[in-house]
């Protein structure tokens, strides 16, 4: 009987745990040819989350659950999640409920024709304001221009991965991680199927512009050095534009003797002039930063407790 996990990322899901277990046990219950783990990586919640999993651990042979030493935020408690998953394929799910867990059979069916990788891409995006959408459409668009793979657009987490995928992600122990990324980046048959996205069900998200615009920033800088390429194509172009500047600036001296004037004008130029040089000093510090933080070769993270066993 083959084995299947679900792994569901927690952080402050105390009203949220209530709701999606229901729905996933009635997934396992109607769908008894396969065996079922469901796998919840508590990534540092402050609330109830960790008691309220102790409950459903104690109750349902079947759930198993990671609790981290801290939050490490929720790339790194999907890569947890593939550590200690032990299905022959994993589901990633949300807890709020935005990803309906009724559409997990057909990701199923997909796998056993031989999918190893099965994404579900949003047709609606749900309760989300006018300006997230339309910058998350523009992050995809300028990861998809800056990179040498292809970037699966409006797409989450929400996949069911085989295997052999878990295994090759595992093995990417990046400790700046853009998972969404490494999903197309490792290859394998995948295959797409649409849904729409329903509105959270409880709670509050966590994710504010910052966060996501770090996130954003993170998977540029993962999977492109596009950023430093054009850095590079701006210094030379704004090089040869202020060398022609000034050779005509000294043929107009030396020619018909025209005053170097214009006192505004110099400024405007050193003034942008120094913003672009700030801005390239920015892209390379982005840079430089994470090949900081993947030199001192730290693990990605501690767990604190393995199915109510404290962990040393």
């Amino acid at each position: 009987m083959k084995k299947i996990t679900i792994l569901i990322p927690c952080y402050n899901e105390e009203q949220n745990l209530p709701l999606i277990y229901p729905e996933l046990v009635k997934l396992m219950d109607s769908n008894q040819a396969y065996e079922w783990e469901l796998l919840f990586v508590n990534d540092g919640s402050h609330d109830g989350t960790l008691e309220l999993l102790h409950q459903l651990r104690e109750k349902d042979g079947r759930v198993n659950f990671v609790s981290l030493s801290r939050n490490f935020g929720k790339e790194v408690a999907m890569l947890a999640g593939f550590d200690y998953a032990k299905g022959d394929c994993l589901v990633i799910i949300d807890a709020d409920l935005q990803d309906p867990p009724s559409l997990i059979p057909e990701m199923i069916h997909w796998w056993e024709q031989g999918y190893d990788d099965v994404y579900a891409r949003r047709k609606s995006r749900g309760k989300e304001s006018w300006l997230r959408k339309q910058l998350s459409m523009m992050f995809y668009r300028l990861l998809q221009q800056s990179s040498r793979f292809d970037v699966l657009q409006n797409v989450g987490d929400f996949r069911l991965l085989d295997r052999r995928c878990v295994n090759a992600l595992k093995r990417m122990r990046e400790s700046e991680r853009y998972t969404k990324g490494m999903y197309s980046w490792i290859g394998f048959k995948k295959k797409e199927i649409e849904f729409d996205r329903g509105d959270r069900q409880a709670g509050k998200s966590s994710w504010n512009y910052r966060q996501l615009f770090s996130l954003a920033i993170d998977g540029i800088t993962s999977f492109s050095s596009l950023p430093l390429r054009i850095s590079t194509i701006a210094g030379f172009f704004i090089s040869m534009m202020a060398f022609i500047y000034m050779m005509v600036v000294f043929v107009k001296k030396l020619i018909w003797g025209n005053p170097v004037q214009g006192y505004p004008s110099l400024l405007v130029i050193i003034l942008f002039l120094g913003g672009i040089q700030l801005l390239s000093l920015g892209i390379i510090g982005e840079y430089i930063g994470r090949i900081y933080s993947e030199s001192k070769n730290r693990p990605d993270y501690f767990v604190d407790e393995y199915n109510e066993e404290k962990v040393i």
